[in-house]
Order: structure tokens, then sequence, then C-alpha cells
């Protein structure tokens, strides 16, 4: 499952430098030309030269599923990740994510709870540990038989434009990339648009502004676990999420057509401040869209239309 570096690799023993942590650990490097280099790489318009890695490099069998999302993931969030990644894992897929906080954080430690491998695509040099409290789970990735990967040079301090520059990394060695839990404009969003350049299969959990926009514009497919991720690169059909009731009754009040704030506030028997607040969330969800003359329309079903469409 793995591309483990052989003990011909050009393999030196360093430490990982991160705010005082110290985490001595081997690393090596994988050139381009090197048949170890995942080849998935290649499909991108401008690969790494060659990666640094600690431990292994994810195989091209086809059984790699990335986990992206917000830093600052609610703990729901993480919660449901942490799930689908020990499920996933479970199931004989590596997972693949960024070594951030939050949402990826939660992916690696669900995968390793499965004694699955995980991969950190980090955004410094190898030996660097960001963040300084993740030498413990970074170590951990290595010896369950995972890897760190870097395109950075060892010594490489984190900057705020390799981010995006791994992003591409991230969606390039999976086969299908899950947006867990995202804001509008965050850098998991950043993957998902690579990962559809990629060609590769976009999946999403619904519950978040960025998730449901990806969503509501028929970006990604709506996942809440394993089977469903399952089923839908099976290329099989996956129920529809549920809607939270607020914004179902929002949908179901909108209909078929434009529908001005005020006329929804009397349909819903709600304040018009409370409508104008509810269609606000909903248009960052996605749900809902505005129209010229303070007029608003649906962009998904309700649950009651959907469920007349099957």
């Amino acid at each position: 499952m793995l591309g483990n570096l052989g003990h011909n690799s050009s393999v030196r023993t360093s430490t990982m430098l991160g705010m005082g942590v110290d985490l001595p650990t081997r690393f090596g490097v994988v050139q381009h030309s090197d048949a170890r280099f995942p080849a998935r790489l290649s499909d991108l318009a401008v690969p790494p030269r060659a990666l640094w890695v600690a431990g292994g490099v994810p195989g091209d069998h086809g059984r790699s599923i990335a986990i992206v999302g917000s830093r600052a993931a609610t703990t729901a969030a993480t919660s449901r990740v942490f799930q689908l990644a020990a499920d996933l894992a479970a199931a004989g897929w590596a997972v693949i994510s960024g070594g951030a906080l939050g949402i990826d954080a939660a992916a690696h430690r669900g995968t390793l709870a499965t004694k699955g491998p995980t991969y950190a695509v980090l955004g410094c040099g190898i030996d660097v540990v960001y963040p300084d409290r993740h030498a413990r789970l970074f170590d951990e990735i290595v010896a369950a038989g995972g890897g760190l990967l870097s395109e950075y040079a060892p010594g490489t301090p984190p900057r705020p434009g390799q981010f995006p520059a791994r992003n591409r990394l991230v969606a390039a060695l999976a086969s299908a990339i899950v947006v867990g839990e995202s804001r509008t404009g965050s850098g998991a969003l950043i993957t998902a648009r690579l990962a559809i350049g990629l060609g590769r299969t976009l999946l999403a959990i619904p519950g978040s502004a960025g998730t449901d926009a990806l969503l509501s514009r028929g970006a990604a497919v709506a996942v809440e676990s394993a089977d469903d991720v399952l089923e839908a690169l099976a290329g099989r059909p996956v129920r529809a999420p549920a809607v939270p009731a607020p914004f179902d009754n929002l949908l179901r009040a909108l209909g078929d057509g434009p529908v001005a704030a005020d006329a929804l506030a009397g349909r819903l028997g709600l304040s018009l401040a409370e409508t104008l607040g509810l269609l606000c969330e909903a248009e960052l969800r996605g749900f809902v869209g505005r129209l010229a003359g303070a007029k608003f329309e649906a962009r998904i079903k309700s649950r009651f239309e959907a469920s007349r469409g099957h």
C-alpha cells in the first residue's frame, strides 16, 4: 500500500524544529524521475521536481482519498470527519490531508485510530513542525506506516503563499477529495477547485457555508458517511442530505418563483427582520439566491419537493 523509502535512498537524520519542539526523524528525497515518485503528481501542470519525505509516499493503486477543511472547525465537524476517516481507513483507503489544525487533524487521527496509513502534505520544510502542537501527531503518522511529504527544502519556514501551493499536491495525490467543513473563500475551497480541474471526484459534507455553496452549484456530491463516499465513488446515487428545518421551511415558502422578503415573512409567520436574517444565512449556505428587486429564489429543493421527485 505504501511506497516506502528504501535503504538505498538518500536518508539523513534531522531534528524537526518548531517552537521548541525536538522531534528526531529520518527523511529522504524522492526525485521526479524516481520510480517511487507518485505518478498522480504528473497530472499537475507544474509538478514538484522532488518530494522530501519522512516515512512513505501514497501508492498509485487508486484507494487514496483526501479530506480537507477549516482549521477553526466546529466540534461537530471534527467528530464527523474523525469517524469518516476511521471508517474509510477500515475499508482499506489511505487518507491524505494537510497536517493543519481542525479538519486535517481529525482526518489524520481518525485514520490512525483504525491503524490505517495517512499522509500529511506540509506547507513548510519536512523538518519544521507546523503547527508545533502536531509534533506527536506527525510522529504517529510516520510510525503507523504513513508519511510526511513536502516540496520545500528542509528548513523552509511556513509562509502564507506556500499553503495554496501545498493544496495542489493534496488534490493531485488523491482519487477523490472530501471537504469536511469550510467557510466561503477558505483554503479548502482552493483545494476543491484544484480537484475539479484535475478531474478528481469532489465530495462535501453539508452544513457549512463553503460546502453548501459547492453542493448548491452542483460542484460536489453530498456525503455524510463512509458508505456515502463509497457509493459516490462507485457511481451509485447518494441519498440527499437533510436540509436543516428552518431552511427547509424557507425553501417550501419560496416555492417555484421569486418572492419578496416581506411576502416571505407573511408565509413563514416571522417578522421581516427575522426573515431577512434567515435569508442572509441561507444565501451564504447556497440555499437561496438574491434577485433584482429584493426578491429571492430557491437554489435547491426542499425535502418535500425532493421526495416528490423520486
